[in-house]
C-alpha cells in the first residue's frame, strides 16, 4: 500500500498508509507523485495546534470567529493528511478526461503522499523545462504578489521584506520585478538573508543584531523605505518596520499572526509617521482591486511569472529530503529548527536530495 504524511498528535508526524486502489471516476485522473512541500505558515499552526481553527471559525457572514461546536473539531490529528503542494505524471485518466494525458507532468494541491486522484480543474500543466521547485512556490507566490499589489510598489520604489521564508524570498523578488530600486531584506537567519543576497536584494540585516529601523534611514538619506513587506508576523519585526518605514509610507501586513505578546510601542515612530498598515491576504474576496484583479487572477499572475522562469525558486527549496524521511524532517525543517531550511522539498524519486 502507498503511504502519506499524517499528522498524529500536536507536532508530530508519521508516513501511514493508505488506500489507492479504487477505479477512477470519468471525470478524474490519477497522478504518481514525484516532489512535494509542505506550508510552513499557516500549517505549521495546525499542527501545533495553536491555530484559532481549533477552537473557533471564520464565519463568511458575520466576517468575524464565533467558537465552533465541540461536535466540529477543525483539525483531526491522525487522519489530517500534511503538505500542501506536489509535482507528478499522469498514471491513468478517466473516460471523459480531454485536457489531460498520461505521461503529462502537472502539478497540484494535495498531502504529501505517493499517489493523487483528482479532477483535471485541481490541475497545472508544467510546461517543458519549469523545475520542480518554482511550481511548489506556487501558493506562497499567491501571498508574495498579493502583499506587492495591497503595498502599491511603484517604480522607483525602495522596499524592506521583513522575513525570508518562502513568502518573503518570493516578495522580496517581486518587488524588484515591480521596479524597485532597493530592496532591502531583513531575517534572524543567516541562511535565508544570504539566499535573498544570491537572488538580487541590496542589503540584508539582521534584527537580533541591528538596529533595522534606524539602518534604512540611514540607506535612504533619513527618508526610510516607501513600503515595508511584512512577512514574519512578528510584533518586534513590525515594530522595526515601523521605524524605517517613510512618513505616510505602507506596510502591507502578510504574515498571519498569532496573538501579540509584547515589543509593540504604538507611542513611538507609528504615532509620530502618520504610517498606513494594509493587512493582505491574496484569497480574501473581493480583491481590494475588484472587478479588475481577483484570486483567479493572482493564481494565473503567478503561474506565469513561475513557469516563465521570472522568479528563481532553487534556493528556496531547502533542504530536499527523500519520502521515507520526510516525518521526522517535517518535525525538524518546519517546526523545531526552521533555521535549518528555508522551504522543505519532499522527493519521492531518490533524486535532488540536499540534506
Amino acid at each position: 500500500m502507498p503511504n502519506q504524511l499524517i499528522a498524529i498528535a500536536p507536532r508530530k508526524a508519521a508516513l501511514l498508509p493508505y488506500e489507492d486502489n479504487g477505479a477512477l471516476r470519468p471525470d478524474q485522473v490519477r497522478v504518481r507523485v514525484e516532489y512535494a512541500s509542505p506550508k510552513h505558515g499557516s500549517e505549521l499552526a495546525d499542527f501545533r495546534g495553536v491555530s484559532p481553527f481549533v477552537n473557533d471559525y471564520y464565519d463568511d457572514a458575520w466576517h468575524a470567529f464565533l467558537p465552533r461546536a465541540a461536535a466540529e473539531p477543525q483539525v483531526l490529528f491522525g487522519e489530517w493528511n500534511l503538505g500542501n503542494q506536489y509535482v507528478g505524471i499522469i498514471t491513468e485518466v478517466g473516460a471523459d478526461v480531454r485536457n489531460f494525458a498520461v505521461g503529462d507532468r502537472v502539478c497540484g494541491y494535495s498531502g504529501i503522499r505517493e499517489t493523487v486522484v483528482t479532477h483535471p480543474d485541481h490541475l497545472l500543466r508544467m510546461p517543458n523545462g519549469m523545475s520542480w521547485k518554482s511550481a511548489v512556490c506556487y501558493d506562497p507566490a499567491h501571498f508574495a504578489l498579493s502583499g506587492i499589489r495591497d503595498a502599491g510598489v511603484r517604480i522607483g520604489d525602495r522596499v524592506a521584506v521583513f522575513g525570508l521564508g518562502a513568502l518573503g524570498q518570493l516578495a522580496a523578488q517581486m518587488a524588484r520585478l515591480a521596479g524597485a530600486s532597493y530592496v532591502a531584506v531583513v531575517d534572524p537567519i543567516e541562511k535565508r538573508r544570504q539566499v535573498a543576497m544570491r537572488a538580487g536584494a541590496d542589503v540584508c540585516y539582521d534584527p537580533t543584531t541591528d538596529d533595522v529601523g534606524l539602518l534604512l534611514k540611514q540607506d535612504t538619506d533619513k527618508l526610510g523605505v516607501d513600503v515595508v513587506i511584512e512577512t514574519s508576523a512578528n510584533e518586534f519585526a513590525l515594530q522595526h518596520a515601523l521605524r524605517g518605514l517613510a512618513y505616510g509610507g505602507t506596510i502591507a501586513f502578510v504574515g498571519w499572526a498569532r496573538a501579540f505578546k509584547g515589543g509593540m510601542d504604538w507611542g513611538r515612530e507609528a504615532h509620530f509617521n502618520n504610517a498606513k498598515i494594509v493587512f493582505s491576504r491574496a484569497c480574501s474576496e473581493p480583491n481590494p482591486d475588484h472587478p479588475r484583479w481577483d484570486f483567479k487572477r493572482i493564481r494565473e499572475a503567478c503561474w506565469d511569472m513561475l513557469a516563465a522562469g521570472k522568479i528563481n525558486c532553487e534556493e528556496i527549496i531547502n533542504p530536499v529530503v527523500p519520502f521515507e524521511q520526510s516525518a521526522e524532517a517535517y518535525e525538524t525543517y518546519v517546526d523545531q529548527k526552521p533555521e535549518a531550511s528555508i522551504k522543505l522539498g519532499v522527493s519521492l524519486t531518490g533524486e535532488g536530495c540536499t540534506q
